[in-house]
């Protein structure tokens, strides 16, 4: 398996940003957030599970999933929250440890949201990565790129890790409160570090 970085962070941290820039230093990035849409787009992998667990009604015409009425059903219901994590979370890690062992780049990036609350994606990987923001920063950009208001921001926020237990965790930070150049070239430092360490590894 390559040296592996998980990469994580709160909603509108800006993992997206730097997952980003570590792909244009050419560094293979592995997003379980999009592996989850592929599987639950039109004939993903995970739909006949799903279709049959939850039933027709959060399955779209197109045959992809209904996130809205499936986050709106496993947000307050943490049974039936568990019940679909059955079913996606062993695809999604299969998917994610097909594509790292493909990965032809010194180290790879898995961008891992929940991966603090996830406590077998610990054990998988060799370093943890937080972006960090402010709270007020992360509601005022979660609220601008998704349409959500402060109130819908903030409520997922209170279903993930709390910030701390996040910094807590992390063997990295990126300080993300300022702007995009800053970004950039903390992920420099960041990647000559984790090419060092990929290296002795």
């Amino acid at each position: 398996m390559p040296y592996v970085v998980g990469l994580t962070g709160g909603i509108g941290s800006g993992k997206s940003a730097a997952a980003n820039f570590f792909s244009e230093l050419g560094v293979a990035v592995v997003d379980t957030d999009a592996i989850a849409h592929e599987l639950t787009a039109p004939g993903g992998a995970a739909m006949p599970a799903l279709a049959a667990e939850f039933g027709p009604d959060y399955v779209h015409g197109d045959g992809s999933l209904d996130r809205a009425r499936m986050r709106a059903t496993v947000f307050g219901d943490a049974a039936a929250r568990r019940r679909l994590e059955a079913i996606l979370h062993p695809l999604i890690r299969a998917v994610t440890d097909e594509r790292t062992q493909a990965a032809r780049s010194d180290y790879v990036i898995q961008v891992i949201p929940l991966l603090i609350e996830s406590g077998t994606y610990r054990k998988r990987v060799k370093r943890v990565l937080v972006v960090d923001c402010s709270e007020e920063t992360q509601v005022e950009r979660a609220a601008k790129r998704s349409g959500l208001d402060a109130g819908a921001v903030r409520a997922i926020m209170r279903s993930q890790a709390p910030r701390q237990a996040r910094l807590d965790a992390a063997d990295d930070v990126i300080d993300n409160q300022g702007n995009l150049d800053s970004l950039r070239a903390q992920i420099a430092l960041l990647h000559a570090r984790y090419l060092a360490l990929a290296g002795a590894a």
